[in-house]
């Protein structure tokens, strides 16, 4: 996965989680160690046990599902590739289908939801200051969350054009222009720090990670939500974040290639599902 396919770090972790999940669930069945376990103990039927159990059990929806499926696929051809006595096992398990999965609506925030969202935090404490502008930065630049952890001092310019270099899906780099209102509120951030430091820190000082946006997020969208009616029926993630950003910006007028280069978007297809909604 590191040397031969150069797997982004997020999908070497999928790939370890769904390991993770699967050889605990196969032991059990065989009520063999899992040390113990030989490829035909990880059979078809045994695969697709865990593709229900992952479902029905841990609560995963089908895009989940095919996820993890997709990393047993990889496994059964590796598999495959490098022991030949092994390959109608492999092609069975490749043949398990991956699952239709139901086309949900995107959800976002209105203009009045978002700028309730951003007043939740309280900026009289240096907390509230950090949660402020990371709310903002989420909403200005589209980042997804673990984009947001990792950002970079060195990855501002704050100066003349204001912009902020995101290494997103792929490793691939992309710009975003910042607004004068999110380089006044990033500012106090970034000043003082080596250009390798993290921009958004936790509470012990130790670097953000994607769990802490996520948080963040979830627990000032509570608050609003209750100043707000209409969002208390609304699931709000980074994610939805970076969903208002985009309808937000198409509302304004902005072209929809300028919106998928802003959000790092590969194929312009995925960007054109803010223009359905």
């Amino acid at each position: 996965l590191v040397a031969e396919r150069n797997l982004a770090r997020n999908t070497q972790v999928s790939y370890r989680d769904t390991l993770t999940l699967l050889l605990p669930f196969v032991s059990r069945l065989t009520t063999t160690p899992i040390e113990r376990l030989t490829v035909h103990d990880v059979s078809p039927d045994r695969v697709r046990a865990f593709l229900e159990h992952i479902e029905r059990e841990r609560g995963c929806g089908v895009v989940t599902r095919n996820q993890r499926l997709g990393a047993i696929h990889s496994l059964a051809r590796f598999i495959g590739t490098r022991s030949p006595e092994h390959l109608d096992w492999c092609l069975q398990v490749r043949s398990i289908p991956f699952k239709k999965a139901t086309k949900t609506v995107i959800g976002y925030l209105d203009k009045p939801e978002m700028e309730e969202l951003l007043r939740a935090p309280d900026r009289r404490t240096s907390l509230g200051l950090r949660d402020h502008a990371l709310l903002l930065f989420l909403y200005n630049s589209g980042a997804r969350a673990d984009e947001a952890a990792s950002l970079r001092v060195g990855n501002l310019q704050l100066g003349t054009s204001p912009s902020v270099r995101i290494l997103g899906k792929g490793n691939k780099w992309r710009v975003c222009p910042l607004w004068p209102v999110t380089v006044a509120t990033l500012r106090p951030f970034a000043v003082g720090k080596g250009v390798d430091e993290q921009v958004f820190r936790g509470r012990t000082g130790a670097p953000m990670t994607r769990f802490g946006v996520h948080r963040i997020v979830t627990t000032y969208a509570m608050a609003a939500a209750r100043q707000v009616e209409s969002m208390q029926a609304k699931r709000i993630s980074p994610h939805t974040l970076r969903h208002t950003t985009a309808v937000h910006l198409l509302r304004a007028g902005v072209d929809i290639n300028t919106i998928r280069a802003w959000l790092g978007h590969v194929c312009l297809d995925t960007t054109q599902v803010y223009a359905e909604v």
